[in-house]
C-alpha cells in the first residue's frame, strides 16, 4: 500500500504515467520502461471556440449571414492575433480586424475582417428595436423585426421592388431602379441559389438579413453585385458571419500620404480612373460619394487602388432613373432609423452631378495625398488646380471629365515604372496605356 502512495505521489503530474503505473501494478521502473516503449502522445495545437456573442451570431437573423462560419470554426480564418500562442481574441468594439485565410492549410493570404457597423452602433440599434416595437430593452431581434409592416411586405412580396426599400437611409437605395433591385436579389451571395430576379429561393430567413444588411450598411451588398472579377473597384468578398463580413484585404490610403511622390502620382491618377469608371461605365450606372475620408479608398499589396469602404456610395441607373414616387423617400420606419438620423434629410437623385466626388475627393483626399510631393514648378500646377477643383467646377457636366483630363496630363510624366507597381509592371515598360 505504502509502495501506491509513493507511486501515485511521484507520478501525479504525468497522466499517462499515472494510468500506466495502475495497470502495472504500481511497479515504478516495470511503469517507466512501457512509457519509453509506447509511442508520444501527440501535441494538441490549441485552439480558440468561439463565441457567437463575438461574431453577432446570437443577433441571427438581424445580421449579414453564415456563409464563412465554417472557415471561423475550422481556423481556416485566423486574426493576427492568433499567431501567437494564447490564440485570444481581438477586442470585439474594433470596426474592422486583420486576420489570414486559407482554402488548403498551407498557403494563407491577407484579409479584412468588418464589422457592418461599430458595436456601439449595433447596441444602440438593437435597443432602438425593442423599445420601439416592443416596448423592452432587450428582446428577441427577429421576432420583433418579422411583426414590421415592411418585413411582413418582405414577405409577400414575389420581386424587390422600389417600394420595398423606400425610406431606408442606405445612400445605394436611395435612387434605386428597378434594373439595380433586380441585380441584388440575382447576385446575393449569401443564398446558395441566386440567379433569378424573383425572391421564390428566398426562405424568410434570406429575407430578413438581406432587409438587415441594406438598412445597416450596404457595403457588403456592393461587393456581392459588382465583383472585382468582372471589372469593378471594389476588393472580393469572401463571405459573413453573423455581423462580420470578409474581403480581400487592403491598405488604407491614409498609409500613403507620405508615400514617395512617383507613388503619390500613380495613386491619384488611379483614384481619377477610379472616380471615372464610377461615373462612365458599360451597364450605365452611375456611382456617386456622399462622404469620403482617408479610409473610403485602398491599396492592395501590387500597388491596385480599390474603393475600400462602399458604404457612402450611392448609385443612379441613367438607363431607367429612380423609380421612387414623389413622396416615398421621406416614409420612415425602425428599419430607417438603425444607424442613421431618422430626422436626416435626404439627398434629391436629381441634385447629384457629375462633378459631385471629385470636388469631394479634391477637398479631402488629393491635397493630402500630393501636397509638398514635387518640384515648384509641377507642385504650383498641382496646388493651383486642387484648389479651383475644390471649389466647385460649375453647372456644365463636362466639367468633371475635363478637370479628371486636365490633372491626368499633368500627374502622368511624374509616375515610373518598376516593380513597386506590380499591377501594371512589366506592361509598362511596352505600352503607353499604363
Amino acid at each position: 500500500m505504502g509502495l501506491w502512495i509513493c507511486c501515485l505521489c511521484s507520478r501525479a503530474a504525468d497522466p499517462l504515467m499515472l494510468l500506466l503505473v495502475l495497470a502495472l501494478g504500481c511497479n515504478p521502473s516495470t511503469a517507466a520502461a512501457a512509457a519509453a516503449a509506447s509511442p508520444s502522445v501527440p501535441h494538441v495545437k490549441p485552439s480558440y471556440s468561439f463565441g457567437r456573442t463575438f461574431l453577432g451570431l446570437d443577433k441571427c437573423n438581424a445580421c449579414i449571414g453564415t456563409s464563412i462560419c465554417k472557415k471561423f470554426f475550422k481556423e481556416e480564418i485566423r486574426f493576427d492575433t492568433w499567431l501567437s500562442s494564447h490564440l485570444k481574441l481581438p477586442p470585439s468594439s474594433l470596426l474592422s480586424y486583420s486576420g489570414n485565410y486559407t482554402d488548403d492549410a498551407k498557403s494563407w493570404r491577407l484579409v479584412d475582417i468588418t464589422r457592418l457597423t461599430s458595436k456601439y452602433q449595433h447596441d444602440r440599434a438593437d435597443k432602438r428595436i425593442c423599445t420601439s416595437l416592443l416596448g423592452t430593452r432587450s428582446c428577441s431581434l427577429e421576432r420583433a423585426l418579422r411583426r414590421t409592416q415592411r418585413f411582413q411586405k418582405w414577405l409577400r412580396a414575389k420581386r424587390l421592388t422600389p417600394d420595398l426599400v423606400q425610406g431606408l437611409s442606405s445612400p445605394l437605395l436611395r435612387c434605386p431602379s428597378q434594373r439595380l433591385l433586380d441585380r441584388i436579389v440575382r447576385r446575393y451571395a449569401e443564398v446558395p441559389d441566386a440567379g433569378s430576379i424573383y425572391m421564390d429561393h428566398l426562405t424568410d430567413r434570406d429575407k430578413l438579413r438581406l432587409l438587415y444588411t441594406l438598412a445597416v450598411n450596404s457595403h457588403p451588398i456592393l461587393l456581392q453585385i459588382f465583383p472585382d472579377v468582372e471589372g469593378w473597384p471594389f476588393p472580393r468578398y469572401l463571405g459573413s458571419c453573423g455581423r462580420l463580413l470578409v474581403s480581400a484585404s487592403t491598405r488604407p490610403l491614409r498609409d500613403f500620404f507620405g508615400a514617395a511622390p512617383e507613388v503619390a502620382a500613380d495613386l491619384a491618377l488611379q483614384l481619377l480612373a477610379v472616380l471615372r469608371s464610377m461615373a462612365n461605365n458599360d451597364l450605365n450606372y452611375f456611382f456617386y460619394f456622399t462622404h469620403v475620408d482617408a479610409g473610403t479608398f485602398g491599396v492592395f499589396s501590387n500597388g491596385h487602388l480599390f474603393i475600400r469602404d462602399a458604404s457612402t456610395l450611392g448609385v443612379i441607373d441613367k438607363e431607367e432613373g429612380s423609380q421612387l414616387i414623389d413622396g416615398q423617400q421621406e416614409s420612415r420606419d425602425v428599419f430607417s432609423c438603425l444607424t442613421a438620423d431618422c430626422q436626416s434629410a435626404l439627398v434629391s437623385c436629381d441634385s447629384i452631378r457629375d462633378q459631385h466626388s471629385l470636388v469631394m475627393v479634391c477637398q479631402d483626399l488629393l491635397p493630402k495625398l500630393l501636397s509638398g510631393k514635387f518640384q515648384p514648378p509641377v507642385q504650383e500646377s498641382i496646388d493651383a488646380f486642387l484648389q479651383r477643383c475644390a471649389r466647385g467646377l460649375g453647372d456644365d457636366d463636362g466639367g468633371a471629365r475635363e478637370a479628371m483630363a486636365e490633372l491626368a496630363r499633368i500627374l502622368k510624366p511624374l509616375r515610373s515604372c518598376d516593380s513597386r507597381f506590380a499591377y501594371r509592371y512589366p506592361d509598362c515598360r511596352y505600352s503607353d496605356k499604363y
